[in-house]
């Protein structure tokens, strides 16, 4: 195990090097100047451009800025905000709350519909498993900003039982009432893949022999499902729940933009539109690092899960 984890340390280690790399180069090599963006469109004299460029380190090769920012990322400071004109980390975490509350609620949603729906698919075969198909296809099919339109305009201008994007919610219930749409829209398309996947694992299991047996034995059917089948499905369904996870936090930008969400994916988007490089590098990076650190956990806990695989994922003999 210590060695498993040595390993998947320095995995994780080189694979956020390499991405700051990646990441870091692209930004700086898109085309445009943040200097015109930090002028407002304002004519500037040659000095005060060269004194602008200075302040944000834009004058300084590109292996010079990427060792300044790297050591400071390496102490916890990720730079200052070209569009915001305040510190990047007190920035992120102030947005910070918002994205975790949708991510969670998101995650809730997913799990519940997409576990629930596959079950129901794999244990009634026929209509309900044509309709559970039918559904998480359409599901899967839909992106994220078209849902988001969809359920405004049904449950939030035609019925009125939600907020439109924008306002401010007061109290954790008003909080909640106003993500509720958001999640949905997050969470449509993950439920689907998820509902997909459940239902294959149940099937799976429920062909197994240990399962004919115990039926023919006169064990129960709920008791089987739940001890035999839906406990030895749980497998692949958490693996793959945990990488949902992680794609829920990369998607929030185009919700959290369609519904007006402070969160940090809309800080995303706009930073990008700015060239805000410091807000966007910092961003990059941190999904990049939650990315990893669940894939991580995930297969930490796939063991736990399911006795019959190895740390190292594969079966145990």
């Amino acid at each position: 195990m210590t060695r498993y984890l040595a390993g998947r340390l320095l995995g994780l280690v080189t694979v956020l090097l390499v991405t700051s790399v990646v990441v870091f180069a692209a930004v700086h090599l898109a085309p445009g100047d943040p200097v015109s963006f930090l002028l407002h469109g304002r004519p500037a004299t040659p000095e005060a451009i060269a004194a602008l460029r200075a302040q944000y380190h834009l004058d300084d090769p590109l292996p010079v800025q990427y060792a300044k920012w790297l050591g400071g990322v390496l102490h916890g400071d990720f730079g200052r905000s070209a569009q915001f004109h305040q510190d990047v980390g007190s920035l992120i975490g102030s947005r910070l709350p918002g994205t975790a509350v949708l991510v969670g609620y998101a995650a809730l949603l997913v799990a519940v519909l997409g576990v629930t729906a596959g079950v129901l698919a794999a244990l009634r075969p026929g209509a309900v498993d044509r309709t559970v198909l039918l559904g998480t296809g359409v599901a899967t099919a839909t992106p994220s900003f078209v849902s988001a339109i969809a359920l405004v305009s049904l449950f939030s201008v035609q019925l009125g039982w939600f907020p439109g994007p924008g306002g401010t919610p007061e109290g954790f219930t008003d909080r909640v009432h106003h993500l509720t749409l958001p999640a949905f829209a997050l969470a449509i398309t993950f439920a689907g893949m998820l509902a997909r996947v459940t239902r294959s694992a149940m099937l799976d299991e429920m062909g197994r022999e240990h399962v004919e047996v115990a039926r023919a034995r006169g064990v129960a059917g709920g008791s089987v499902v739940r001890r035999h089948v839906l406990r030895n499905a749980l497998g692949p369904i958490v693996t793959v729940g945990g990488t949902m996870l992680a794609g829920l936090l990369i998607s929030t930008s185009i919700v959290e933009t369609a519904f007006n969400v402070s969160g940090i994916g809309s800080l995303l988007v706009q930073s990008v539109t700015a060239k805000d490089f410091a807000v966007v590098q910092a961003i990059t990076l941190l999904s990049v690092t939650a990315f990893v650190v669940v894939n991580l956990v995930v297969d930490l806990l796939a063991p736990l899960v399911d006795p019959r695989l190895s740390v190292h994922g594969e079966a145990s003999r």
